[in-house]
Parts: C-alpha cells; structure tokens; sequence
C-alpha cells in the first residue's frame, strides 16, 4: 500500500511540476474562446486520470473516474483559476508601467 501511495504522489508531483508549466506558459497574454476552455478542461481531466480506472464495488467492473471524483482525489487548482490570477498579476505589471512602452500602450 506505501508503494502505491508513493506512486500517485510522484504522478501529482510530475503534474504539478512538469505538465502545468508548459500547459501555462504565456496564458496572462491568451484570449480563450469556449471551445479552447473545453478542450482545456477535457484535457485536464485525462491527465488527472493518472490513476486508471475505479472498481465499483458492487459489481466488480472497471469505470472512468468522473469529474467530480477527480476534483475530491486531488487538492490541484483549477486550471482556469491560475489562469486568472496569471492575468490579474500581468495586468498589475502593465499598470504600473511607464506609459512610453508599448505594452502599456497595448
């Protein structure tokens, strides 16, 4: 049972260390249209299903993790929720900007 649990640890660790990062490089300049927010949860969702699939215990037989089990197994951050926060924090950096810089002016 530790090896398992050591396991999971090491997959929510890659994640959060390796997947998130190149997921999320430059999103404080990206502009989601629905179709984009989808794809990036449906995606969210298969990565988080590093598990495999869950016994019911009634029947014996393999499913897929839901949604609403995964958000419960794991104590990550939304996605779209450090998004935000990325933008917010970009958006305080071009506020405070010399009025000159294009970016400000952008």
């Amino acid at each position: 049972m530790f090896c398992v649990q050591k396991y999971k640890n090491l997959k929510i660790n890659i994640h959060r260390i390796i997947i998130l990062p190149v997921v999320l490089y430059g999103c404080e300049t990206w502009s989601l249209t629905f179709w984009e927010e989808h794809m990036m949860k449906v995606s969210e969702n298969r990565v988080l299903r590093i598990f495999g699939p869950k016994r019911n215990e009634l029947t014996e037989e393999l499913r897929k993790i839901h949604k609403e089990e995964l958000s419960n197994l794991y104590s990550l951050v939304n996605i779209f929720r450090v998004i935000t926060s990325r933008r917010m924090r970009w958006a305080a950096h071009v506020a405070r900007m010399v009025e000159k810089r294009r970016v400000y002016r952008v």
